[in-house]
């Protein structure tokens, strides 16, 4: 944009400048104020631009004046609410992720916006725990070569085989080289591209930390540290450190398949909380394979359970 856009924040007004910002832009819909500022204050360290709409109208108007990387909302608002909201970004602005912040009783509604396209979720009870992670991590996958040209018409079939160590902060360039494949194939708008590398991530940190460093979920559901800390102790020391992640990637005409195994010791699926049951959705144990489930059309585990088999299909009219 041209001019200085004045956007109203926290107890006032900021100035955001029109030419020359290099942060990321998150746009916060809620119409409590006190959530707003909730929010606000949970990203507050992040380095962000934010800015701030009361409901789902005020939201997309906004959007059409101020450039808006990703929008965080609410999902039980007048007028427009979240889930309408959710639908008319994914038809008008493709590109921007949205990620939701859900509040007990609104659990179907969640999965339903989810299905519909948002990109994750925070539950309200967990947004200092969680979001500022949350926002960072679809940033990211949302922003990987977002302009990438497309390339080679013949392109008809790439496999991939890599073999991980246990480093998290590894993952975004491998992600990236994944949409890279996605987009060489013109298999998936870049939306779905976005949900896809959600649960890619997702299944991989799986294996990393409950594969491979047999971390159990229930240490992240407190508000203390003990979950980072066992697991930075556990990725230097035997068997833990000498554990790999073996990703094998396919990609056709048709769809994308990964499969993701780890060298632990695996564990019984039925030991994990139903995620689609809405007892389960405030909680974290479940909520990666909430999202793996949403966005892949086939979710497969092999016996022992230390191996997940996930598949994307292109959508038949991108086909046609």
């Amino acid at each position: 944009m041209g001019r200085d856009v004045y956007i109203h924040c926290l107890g006032g007004c900021e100035k955001r400048a029109g030419k020359g910002s290099v942060m990321a832009t998150v746009l916060i819909v809620d119409d409590s104020a006190v959530d707003r500022r909730l929010a606000a204050g949970c990203l507050k360290d992040a380095g962000l631009e934010l800015v701030f709409a009361e409901n789902g109208q005020e939201a997309l108007d906004l959007i059409r004046m101020v450039p808006v990387d990703l929008v965080l909302t609410d999902l039980v608002m007048p007028d427009v609410d979240g889930l309408a909201l959710v639908e008319a970004i994914r038809g008008e602005h493709r590109n921007i992720p949205v990620v939701l912040m859900t509040a007990h009783g609104n659990e179907e509604i969640a999965v339903t916006a989810l299905q519909k396209g948002a990109a994750s979720y925070v539950p309200k009870r967990n947004l200092a725990r969680d979001l500022e992670e949350t926002i960072r991590t679809v940033l990211g996958v949302a922003t990987i070569e977002r302009n990438e040209a497309r390339v080679l018409d013949s392109l008809v079939n790439v496999e991939l085989t890599f073999e991980l160590d246990n480093s998290v902060a590894a993952l975004r360039p491998l992600i990236a080289h994944m949409q890279t494949q996605m987009r060489r194939l013109d298999l998936f708008e870049d939306s779905d591209i976005v949900r896809i590398s959600t649960a890619l991530q997702e299944a991989l940190v799986n294996a990393i930390e409950h594969g491979n460093l047999e971390l159990d979920s229930a240490l992240r559901e407190g508000l203390g540290d003990d979950y980072f800390e066992l697991a930075a102790k556990r990725r230097s020391e035997p068997p833990y450190s000498d554990r790999k992640v073996h990703l094998t990637a396919s990609f056709s005409r048709e769809q994308a398949t990964w499969t993701i195994r780890d060298e632990g010791r695996g564990f019984d699926p039925q030991v994990i909380p139903d995620p689609t049951d809405p007892a389960n959705q405030q909680r974290v144990s479940g909520r990666g394979l909430l999202l793996i489930r949403t966005f892949m059309d086939d979710v497969e585990f092999n016996t022992q359970a230390n191996e997940i088999r996930m598949s994307k299909r292109r959508p038949v009219e991108a086909m046609s």
